[in-house]
C-alpha cells in the first residue's frame, strides 16, 4: 500500500498567493472587486495576448453561460457542442432556454469532429429553417481541438465559436494558446485545474467592448443611477478579491504546472508503451501542445484484470473524484453505457492501492438527462468512453508516485 493517498490533481499552493491574500484581508477588499481581480485579469490578459481581454469569473460554467449570452443565444435556438466532455459545456446552453446539438468527436484528438460538425448545421439548417447560434469545442483533459478547421467552419455560416479551454490552460494549436482563437475563451481555475483560486473561471473576449459588456452581466446588469435600475436580466458571477489574489500567486508557477504535468505524462507514455493492451492517449502531431492537465489511458477489452468479474457488483457510495461534493444515492449499479468490466476492475484496484483514478466523462448523448437532444454521432467517443481512465497527473505527483502507479497497473493486469 502506499504510504500516502495520490490524487488524480490537486492543488498546489507554491507561488506567492499568500501575500496578495493578506493584502486582501488587511485592506478589507474582500468584494468582487480590487487590487487582486484587476490584477488577475492582467496577468491572464498578458498570457492569452496583447489582443485579449480577460474577465474574472466565479466559475468556468459561468463564463460559458455569460458567452451565450454575449453571442445571443436565447429561447428557440440551438448550440453545436461536444458531446465528449463534463457537462458545464452544455448545461448553460440550457440556461438561457437553447437546446444542445451534440456532436461527436474524431478519433485522434478525442476533440470535436469537425466534418460531423459540419453535416450537423446542415442538418439543423434542413430541419428548423434556422443554422445553430454558436459552436462550442472543448479541450479535453487538455488536448487541442482541430480549431482551425472547426472556426473556418463557423466562419462560413456565420456561427461564432466558444473555445471551452477549460481543462486547457496553456495547452496551444500551433503555438496559440486555446481559448484566443475564438470569439470567446472558456477558462476554469477549480480546484483540481492547472492553477486554482479555490474555485472560478475566466472569459477571454476579443475586445474591450466586449469586456464591459461580460463585466455589465456579470454584476447584476445595474445601470447608472444612483439606486439600483435594471433594464436586462444579469448575474452574480464575478470572482471575489480574495480569490483572484491566489490566482496571482498561482499564475506565477502556471508554466511549472504546464511543465510538471507534460513531465509525468512522458513518463506514463514511455511506461505503457512497452504494456501490451495499454494505450497512453497522446498528441496526435507537433502542431498540438496539450498541458495533459489529466493524462489518460485505453485498455484494450481483451485486457484481464484481477477480480473483474466483480466490476459493478456494488454501488458506489458518494463521489467517485477529488472534487467529490453531493451526490444522490443510484437506483441501479449498472447503467446502459458504461466503462467495461475490466476499466472498472483496475479503478476499484487503484484505489485500494491508494491512487485515485477517474472513468473519462461520460459523452452528454448518452446522459439520460439529455436523451431528447439532437445527436451526430460516429460512435467514437462512447467507444473511447468504455476503454478509458483518467490517471494522477497534477503537480503533486512526484517521479515515485508516477513508477509507483505503473507498477500498480502492472500488477493488475493477468497474463
Amino acid at each position: 500500500m502506499a504510504s500516502k493517498r495520490i490524487y488524480l490533481c490537486l492543488a498546489h499552493m507554491s507561488g506567492n498567493e499568500q501575500k496578495y491574500i493578506q493584502e486582501a484581508f488587511y485592506t478589507n477588499w474582500v468584494v468582487p472587486l480590487g487590487p487582486n481581480v484587476d490584477g488577475f485579469e492582467q496577468d491572464l490578459q498578458l498570457f492569452a495576448g496583447e489582443n485579449k481581454h480577460v474577465v474574472a469569473l466565479s466559475s468556468g460554467t459561468a463564463a460559458v453561460h455569460l458567452a451565450l449570452v454575449a453571442c445571443g443565444v436565447g429561447p428557440g435556438d440551438e448550440v453545436c457542442v461536444q458531446s465528449f466532455t463534463f457537462c458545464a459545456s452544455s448545461h448553460p446552453i440550457t440556461y438561457v432556454g437553447a437546446t444542445p446539438v451534440f456532436i461527436d468527436s474524431e478519433r485522434d484528438s478525442w476533440n470535436m469532429d469537425p466534418a460531423l460538425l459540419e453535416q450537423a448545421i446542415l442538418d439543423r439548417k434542413a430541419q428548423t429553417g434556422r443554422y445553430p447560434k454558436a459552436i462550442i469545442p472543448v479541450a479535453l483533459y487538455g488536448m487541442p481541438y482541430r480549431i482551425e478547421e472547426i472556426i473556418a467552419i463557423g466562419d462560413r455560416y456565420d456561427i461564432p465559436v466558444i473555445e471551452d479551454a477549460a481543462e486547457g490552460l496553456g495547452s496551444r494549436y500551433k503555438g496559440q494558446v486555446l481559448g484566443t482563437f475564438g470569439r470567446y475563451g472558456v477558462l476554469s481555475f477549480n480546484g483540481n485545474k492547472m492553477i486554482t483560486t479555490s474555485g472560478g473561471g475566466a472569459l477571454i473576449c476579443p475586445d474591450e467592448e466586449a469586456k464591459r459588456k461580460i463585466m455589465w452581466y456579470a454584476t447584476q446588469a445595474r445601470e447608472a443611477y444612483a439606486y439600483y435600475q435594471h433594464e436586462a436580466i444579469g448575474y452574480n458571477y464575478r470572482m471575489s478579491n480574495i480569490c483572484a489574489g491566489i490566482g496571482r500567486g498561482q499564475m506565477t508557477v502556471l508554466n511549472d504546472h504546464i511543465r510538471h504535468h507534460q513531465h509525468i505524462a512522458r513518463l506514463y507514455q514511455e511506461a505503457f508503451a512497452h504494456i501490451d493492451g495499454i494505450t497512453f492517449h497522446a498528441v496526435p502531431s507537433p502542431d498540438y501542445e496539450s498541458n495533459y492537465w489529466l493524462s489518460t489511458i485505453e485498455l484494450d477489452e481483451s485486457l484481464k484484470v484481477a477480480n473483474q468479474e466483480e466490476a459493478y457488483s456494488i454501488a458506489i457510495q458518494g463521489a467517485v473524484g477529488g472534487a467529490a461534493g453531493v451526490t444522490r444515492q443510484s437506483q441501479t449499479i449498472r447503467t446502459e453505457c458504461q466503462p467495461n468490466d475490466n476499466v472498472e476492475a483496475l479503478r476499484i484496484a487503484l484505489d485500494k492501492a491508494g491512487i485515485e483514478s477517474r472513468p473519462l466523462w461520460k459523452p452528454m448523448h448518452k446522459q439520460p438527462v439529455y436523451r431528447n437532444a439532437p445527436a451526430y454521432t460516429n460512435g467514437v467517443s462512447e467507444s473511447i468512453f468504455l476503454r478509458g481512465l483518467c490517471l494522477p497527473s497534477g503537480p503533486m505527483v512526484s517521479d515515485e508516485d508516477a513508477a509507483y502507479i505503473i507498477q500498480s497497473i502492472q500488477q493488475s493486469i493477468i497474463r
